[in-house]
Order: structure tokens, then sequence, then C-alpha cells
């Protein structure tokens, strides 16, 4: 049976995919946003999608996003634009070579479309390919602005119906459920969905209801090139990049320590502008020039799988990425929509209630080979 009102906090690119299901499903739903949409990580997203997965969970959801993402294709101003993914280690970086292999032979297990090739195989690929000891090509790839996506999903939820209350900073009740405005005006609803990014923590913590989510930094740029060559992950430097309109999308600089909610610098380090452009340079044999940079937070967990599903009674949560919130969002948005309205649909390993939210653990980036 659905809930008749709900309350989604986070109006970034998960928070607006739910709003909007539920909406669909005849629920009253009002987000919440302390800012404007897409204010937060889901503007700072590299935008790249793929199924490249070597877990069965996580190759569904992404499999069930990317569906929707081509679904949404020339709706408004978003574009879905098809393109191969490679993924590649160099030669002499033996670790990374056998963990690549070994993550495309447990993706093919699950029906993946990727081959493992060599050096010569990507001749076709406009990359500057001489020092790759092996890689992975991702066929059912492609990448999106993050923007043009919440700006579509605020178009539909409006449509929807949906009651925006941007520029609202909330706390969280829990018994019974409700938000909470400057602290004193609680508004009750049947069912509140925390998705807040990196921010969920606090906001549950302060409800009393710890989670095990930790921040971490990461960096990219966009640079000013010729290239319309495919997205690429380096796993021997760690860094990648894509087509972008301007020339290329690129990145990590990831940070591998928890980030200081209160004190993150959103400004790109000069050594990662640096190692990044040069990282472009060797890789598409362009002379980028830096157009911006920017620096975001991605969430970690104990185990590397999000946290998505009820908290305590009522109170839903959907946070803990590791830098896949946006690839992922259509399909975690319509998931978290339909456990909402009483259908059991999430996994089992996504359930927050499987960690106590008070555990120590070492931040670990996403974006790996070995998963």
């Amino acid at each position: 049976m659905n809930p008749e009102r709900v309350a989604v906090v986070g109006a970034g690119a998960v928070g607006l995919t739910t709003a909007f299901e539920l909406a669909t499903r005849g629920v009253r739903v009002t987000l919440f946003e302390r800012d404007e949409p897409g204010a937060g990580m889901s503007g700072r997203a590299a935008g790249i999608c793929y199924d490249a997965y070597a877990e069965d969970i996580d190759v569904a959801v992404a499999d069930r996003a990317m569906e929707r993402f081509r679904e949404l294709d020339g709706e408004g101003d978003f574009r879905f634009h098809e393109t191969p993914y490679v993924f590649l280690a160099r030669e002499g970086d033996d670790p990374a070579i056998s963990a690549l292999e070994e993550a495309v032979e447990q993706m093919q297990r699950h029906d993946r479309n990727v081959a493992l090739v060599d050096a010569e195989a990507l001749d076709s690929y406009s990359i500057q390919t001489d020092d790759v000891g092996v890689a992975g090509v991702c066929s059912n790839a492609g990448w999106a602005d993050p923007k043009a996506y919440i700006d579509l999903l605020v178009a539909k939820c409006e449509r929807a119906s949906v009651e925006f209350r941007f520029g609202t900073e909330v706390s969280i009740r829990a018994d019974p459920p409700g938000v909470a405005i400057d602290d004193v005006v609680t508004e009750r609803y049947d069912v509140v969905v925390v998705a807040a990014g990196v921010f969920s923590s606090r906001l549950l913590e302060n409800a009393g209801y710890p989670v095990a989510l930790k921040p971490y930094r990461v960096q990219a740029l966009v640079a000013d090139c010729e290239y319309s060559g495919p997205i690429v992950y380096d796993a021997t430097d760690e860094s990648y990049l894509r087509p972008h309109p301007r020339g290329v999308l690129a990145g990590d600089g990831v940070e591998l320590a928890e980030a200081d909610l209160n004190e993150w610098d959103s400004t790109a380090d000069e050594w990662f502008v640096s190692d990044s452009l040069d990282a472009v340079t060797h890789r598409t044999g362009t002379a980028p020039k830096l157009a911006r940079a920017w620096a975001g937070l991605c969430g970690a967990t104990p185990d590397r799988n999000p946290l998505v599903g009820e908290v305590t009674s009522n109170i839903y949560l959907a946070a803990g990425w590791h830098g896949h919130g946006f690839m992922w969002a259509p399909a975690i948005g319509e998931m978290l929509a339909q456990q909402v309205c009483g259908e059991n649909v999430l996994p089992v390993s996504f359930d927050p209630a499987r960690f106590e939210g008070t555990e120590s653990f070492d931040v670990l980036d996403g974006m790996v080979l070995d998963e």
C-alpha cells in the first residue's frame, strides 16, 4: 500500500528520481533542498555510465540504469552519448593487469559485452596505446551531462505535481517521521527519504541514527582540445577521461581519507590539474588547455556497497555510492520508490541495517578493477 505523503530530502540525481517515481505512483511528494537542484555532488559528477561490473547485483542495477538513460535520450535537452568504455593497465604493472583480467572474466560470466584485448586491438580507438599491457573494452557504455539530467527530472517532477521546497534546510525527525525547519516547525509525513549524498550521515546522526558513511574528496576538470575517442580508465595511474563538448572531462584526484564536511575544499589542487592535463596529453596525443576544474565529495561504506533502504521505521536512506551515484540514479530512484510503496525489491546487500553505523573503516575508492 502506498504511503500518502512522503518527504524527500536532497534534490540531486537520486533524490529527484525517487521523488518523480513516487509521484507517478500517486504519492504526494514534497522535495526539500537546502540550495538548488544539483547544487551538491550530482552537479560535480563525471557523467560516465557503464555496466562493466564483476558482481551480479551491481550488473543488475547498472543494466537497468543504462536502459532508463536510453529511454530518456532526446527528452528535453537530455542526451545519452553512446561511447565505448576502455579500461586498461600499463605494461609492467602486473597487479593491475591481473586484476583487470580477472574482472573481465567475471564480467563475461554475467553476460556483459566486454572483451579482453591487447594494445594493437585499440588502434582504432583514437587513443595512445604504446604503454598498454592489457585492456578491457565495454561496448554497453556512454556518458551524459548531469546538469541536463537534473534539469529534465526537475521538469518531470513539476509535471507530476511534486512540491518543491528549495532553499530550505531541514533536520530529520523519526518518531513520528517528519522534517524540522530551523529545528522549530516540524512537518509530519508517512515516510521520509534521505537522499542528501554524503550529508545524509549528518542528518541521520543528528536524528539519533548513525550510519556507516564517510565522505572523501575527488577532483575533475574540463580541458579544451580535440578528442572524439572512448571513455578511458587507466588503472595504473588511476585516472579517467571521457569526451566532453569542449574536448575532455578528466579526473580523479582521489584522497583516500575521510573529509571534513564543514571544511573541505571545493577547488581543485594545482598538482591535480597539472597531473591530469599531463595524463590527457599522454593518452589522447592532444595539447589540452584547462577550461575549469573542481573538487567534490563521494561517500564510502565499509564494504563498498551503497546504503539504500529503511534505517528505522519509515525513514529511508539512499547514499554511499563510491562515485557511482549519478550512473545508478535512474535505477536506484525507481527501486527505492518501489520499496517505499511496499515492494520488496532492494538487494539485502544494500540494507543500511547491515551496519551499526559506528564502524571504524578505511576509505576505499569505488573506481577499481577488483570488485
